[in-house]
């Protein structure tokens, strides 16, 4: 849960990162978290019903990858779009780098404009676009909550030839960003239904 310490601002602004139809792609191999874009799709809802503001984000690949620009997995998977409904997100960003803070327009300059200190990450994946744009959005001095049930990654071959499972760089996310202290680690049920700070 939620202490003291962390509770969402009036203005806590949730960031949903690449969750496009490239990544339903076999050529990224096997997944963890099967209920990620179902949490996703619970903090869009959450987010609008309490009027905090949501900045989409999407990578524009280069031509041959699943996220290429202009292919049929560049875009948006049915469940996000469908969660916004008639709405659209107060912010569109597209990016080809890894952080959402290197994207058009300028993320940083948009949330500070409007006076945004708190950021909630999720999306695709949990330890490349996501650990990367709450890596630097702590360096910035956000205050980022990080619901890792809100996300999901690929097995991954190392330097070794060993495969590391999608479960094991999760975790390692997790413990990376808590132990820097970049980001607060947390559930998506923490952030559903949490008043705002006073």
């Amino acid at each position: 849960m939620l202490d003291d310490m962390t509770e969402l601002t009036e203005n806590a602004a949730l960031i949903v990162i690449d969750v496009q139809k490239g990544f339903e792609d076999p050529y990224w191999g096997r997944r963890d978290n099967p209920a990620a874009e179902e949490n996703i799709v619970a903090l869009i809802r959450a987010w609008r019903s309490a009027g905090r503001p949501i900045v989409l984000v999407r990578h524009d690949s280069r031509p041959g990858s699943p996220l290429a620009a202009e292919s049929p997995g560049n875009e948006l998977k049915d469940v996000v779009l469908e969660a916004f409904g008639e709405t659209r997100p107060d912010l569109f960003v597209t990016k080809n780098v890894n952080s959402a803070f290197y994207g058009k327009p300028d993320l940083d300059g948009w949330l500070r404009e409007r006076g945004i200190g708190q950021l909630v990450i999720a999306g695709i994946q949990t330890n490349m676009c996501n650990e990367t744009t709450a890596r630097m959005g702590g360096n910035l001095g956000y205050d980022v909550l990080y619901p890792i049930d809100a996300m999901h990654t690929f097995d991954a071959v190392g330097p070794d030839g060993e495969t590391v499972t999608a479960e094991e760089l999760t975790r390692a996310t997790a413990a990376s960003l808590h132990h820097g202290r970049f980001a607060r680690v947390v559930r998506t049920a923490d952030l559903i239904g949490v008043s705002a700070s006073v």
